[in-house]
């Protein structure tokens, strides 16, 4: 007599693709469980509310396309979500459908039914950066008669130099630094992926000054907040706005601008381009996993256009209106 193999609980699934899946096979960064996590927490509510049953009630084949479908039109409308934010939503709910594909075949058709809700497009906003004397003043703004203020000005100096994300900057042990003849900073990013930058000796030199601050171990944080522990997102952000108020004083401009840890380093990969780096050898600096992502940065720079504009005589050619001869080709032409 054949045993019948039973299907994993949803509850069973939902955690063995946390634990199992993301964390021991994948082996993703903290952050991406606290994205997955957290679209979690917003679906299951959501899905509790409308079906009047508690989340560890719920089965694999409620998660159905309809009610895919109105969370996603829930955190458009009442939520009040960026169409990029609700992507991401969708992106962890079909990351674990995937996953429950192969344990539950019997849901497969709901599942496949699932996956078909598309991702939705969105206008890609032209990157933002700031000028190199805006990039300057911000540097020199914070004081360096305070601890506080020291650390702020090694911490922005190796953001603009590296250009680092966030994450990857509060990441940074001492033993990450090497400050020899050819100084270099180890940055691990995206993905798990290593890579390893060049220090401008301006920064090197702010590095070996501010060492003696911190205490004396390789696996010191390289910018810790007072209690020696490491800086969080919202720290940085609130010492950014800080050295942005100082700096308003010498750059007006600033006043206009909202200035975020990411913008320094758009400014960065801007700079380097502006300088004849090759697009390649920025990708690699700033870790971009996909080269497209560089290629914005040359769309942005409306510099480097005019400059290739000037190199181009346009043609002499005498522009003469398109008429239509067919009517059922007007009205094609008129939408």
């Amino acid at each position: 007599m054949t045993k019948t193999c039973l299907a994993p609980s949803f509850a069973t699934l939902l955690q063995d693709f946390f634990v199992e899946r993301l964390m021991q096979q994948r082996a993703v960064s903290p952050e991406t469980i606290s994205s997955y996590r957290d679209s979690f927490r917003l679906f299951l509510q959501f899905a509790s509310d409308r079906l009047g049953r508690c989340p560890t009630d719920l089965t694999l084949s409620d998660m159905d396309a309809p009610l895919i479908l109105a969370f996603l039109r829930h955190l458009e409308v009442e939520r009040r979500n960026s169409t990029r934010t609700r992507n991401v939503r969708l992106a962890a709910l079909r990351s674990f459908l995937k996953y429950a594909a192969h344990r539950d075949v019997a849901s497969l058709a709901v599942i496949q039914r699932a996956l078909s809700v598309p991702m939705k497009r969105c206008d890609k906003p032209m990157v933002g950066f700031l000028s190199r004397e805006e990039i300057q003043q911000l540097l020199t703004a914070p004081d360096p008669d305070t601890w506080a203020g020291q650390r702020d000005r090694v911490l922005l100096a190796t953001m603009y130099n590296t250009g680092a994300r966030v994450s990857e900057i509060l990441a940074l042990r001492v033993s990450d630094v090497v400050l020899g003849t050819s100084p270099f900073v180890h940055i691990l990013g995206k993905g798990r992926k290593e890579r390893t930058v060049p220090l401008w000796r301006s920064t090197a030199r702010l590095i070996r000054g501010w060492l003696p601050q911190i205490q004396d171990a390789s696996s010191q944080r390289l910018f810790p907040n007072r209690s020696g522990n490491a800086m969080t997102r919202s720290n940085v952000a609130d010492r950014m706005r800080i050295a942005v108020t100082r700096a308003k004083d010498q750059c007006p401009q600033l006043a206009k601008r909202r200035v975020s840890p990411h913008l320094v380093r758009h400014a960065t990969a801007m700079h380097l381009l502006q300088s004849g780096i090759d697009l390649s050898v920025i990708a690699l600096w700033l870790g971009h996993e996909s080269p497209s992502t560089t290629h914005g940065y040359m769309e942005a720079d409306l510099t480097m256009k005019e400059r290739a504009l000037k190199r181009i005589q346009p043609p002499q050619v005498k522009n003469r209106r398109y008429r239509p001869p067919d009517r059922i080709l007007q009205f094609l032409e008129s939408l």
